[in-house]
């Protein structure tokens, strides 16, 4: 007779057999025995890889120093409007705001009475050609007849004063003319030079005064502006002393200066050195320069606040390297990989700025490798030695890759999954 067992009987039987199968895998205290010839000798971890830091490799070269100082811009030009002549505004004949041109009439006062003493120095003048013409043709009757002595002398030199007198008053007439004209001409008022005309202080109907301290609108040339520049005088006599002693050579030619606006853009054009005043302000122990750059689309306005980049001289063998290279304090050092791959400190000077760099002088050799980031990791690690890759611009403290090298990360991440894909086999099964 044939037996006959159940599915579930089977079922339950293969699940006893493989959970004895697994414990069987298992050494004491339930972990796997070491694999042959896996272990590490004596039980000696393996050792991390050096940490890696950027460097740049610096080469000494001529270096212009700039210094960043602060300045106020000024129009090439201003002039202020104010009446020559008293009178009634009648009419403002520009738009405030708007560009005018040299002679372009702004204003016109009432010229009414102006042109009434015109008129009557006109007439002035008629009166003073007809006695000039009669006091002419006495003294051309009287020359003929002192000749044959038929007049006393007298009579004579009485026609010669009056003559000229007569003379002397077409010109003052004539000179009357002149003045009614010009104050005419007075009446209406034009720029006195081309640019950008501002508000308007004074409005129809207003009473402005000759020589007073109305004024009546502003008009600057913005094209080319000035830039006024204050620079402590000690800083200047250092310079000198610098150039004096050759270690520092004196920029020749024009001297170009970039401008710095108020949001911390850069100007599009360069400006120029004009002239550095020669005295120092007793109040304030500054020198004043002043710079003039080009605004042919009227960015700069008058009175705004820039930074200007002045070249103070240029430095031979200096070595430029980023600013976050150099700790700075009493004594500003650097960090360099030497040839045995250690870090090691350098004194250097600091000589001046450029950009975001710093400008050395002094502790450097042509060729060092200069630590300019990865410096922490590797303090933390307590590095004997690192290995270098040239830093690249814009790359901060923490960048990718420093601490460990490339493929470090990924090898690590492999054995958790490698330990959790067994648990899942296992459930398969």
């Amino acid at each position: 007779m044939q037996s006959r067992v159940s599915p579930r009987w089977m079922a339950l039987v293969l699940g006893v057999a493989f959970a004895l199968g697994a414990c069987g895998g298992k050494g004491e205290g339930g972990k796997p025995p070491a694999a042959a010839g896996g272990g590490a000798p004596g039980g000696a971890q393996q050792q991390p890889p050096a940490p890696v830091v950027s460097v740049v490799t610096v080469r000494a070269q001529r270096v212009t120093v700039d210094i960043d100082l602060p300045g106020r811009l000024e129009a090439h030009r201003t002039a202020d409007v104010r009446p020559q002549v008293s009178g009634i505004v009648q009419k403002r004949l520009f738009k405030e705001g708007s560009q005018v041109k040299a002679g372009q009439a702004l204003y016109q006062i009432e010229d009414a009475s102006y042109v009434a003493a015109l008129e009557a120095a006109r007439a002035q003048l008629a009166q003073a050609q007809a006695a000039q013409a009669k006091a002419d043709a006495d003294l051309k009757r009287y020359k003929p007849l002192v000749a044959a002595d038929a007049i006393s002398r007298q009579d004579f030199d009485a026609a010669q004063a009056a003559s000229r007198s007569a003379q002397a008053n077409v010109k003052a007439a004539q000179a009357a003319i002149r003045a009614a004209q010009v104050n005419v001409g007075h009446a209406r008022i034009t720029a006195p030079i081309s640019g950008a005309i501002g508000q308007s202080y004074v409005s129809e109907g207003m009473l402005v005064t000759a020589g007073g301290a109305t004024r009546m609108a502003t008009i600057q040339q913005a094209d080319p502006m000035y830039i006024n520049v204050t620079q402590s005088a000690s800083d200047v006599m250092r310079l000198r002393r610098d150039i004096a002693a050759g270690r520092r050579q004196a920029i020749d030619g024009a001297i170009e200066v970039d401008v710095k606006l108020e949001d911390g853009q850069s100007y599009e054009h360069k400006g120029r050195l004009l002239f550095t005043d020669p005295t120092v302000d007793a109040e304030t122990g500054q020198v004043t320069l002043r710079a003039e750059v080009p605004n042919p689309d009227g960015v700069l306005l008058p009175g705004l606040y820039v930074r200007v980049l002045l070249p103070q001289g240029a430095i031979d063998g200096a070595f430029v390297v980023p600013q976050q290279a150099v700790t700075r304090g009493a004594r500003d050092t650097v960090l360099i990989v030497n040839e045995q791959g250690g870090m090691e400190p350098r004194v250097v000077n600091v000589a001046g700025q450029q950009g975001g760099n710093w400008i050395l002088t002094g502790g450097l050799q042509e060729g060092d490798r200069v630590i300019v980031a990865g410096t922490m990791i590797a303090g933390m690690m307590g590095a004997q030695k690192v290995q270098t890759r040239e830093w690249q611009p814009g790359e901060g403290a923490a960048a990718p890759g420093q601490g460990a090298p490339a493929g470090a990360a990924p090898a690590a991440s492999a054995a958790p999954a490698a330990a959790s894909a067994a648990p899942a086999a296992s459930a398969a099964q």
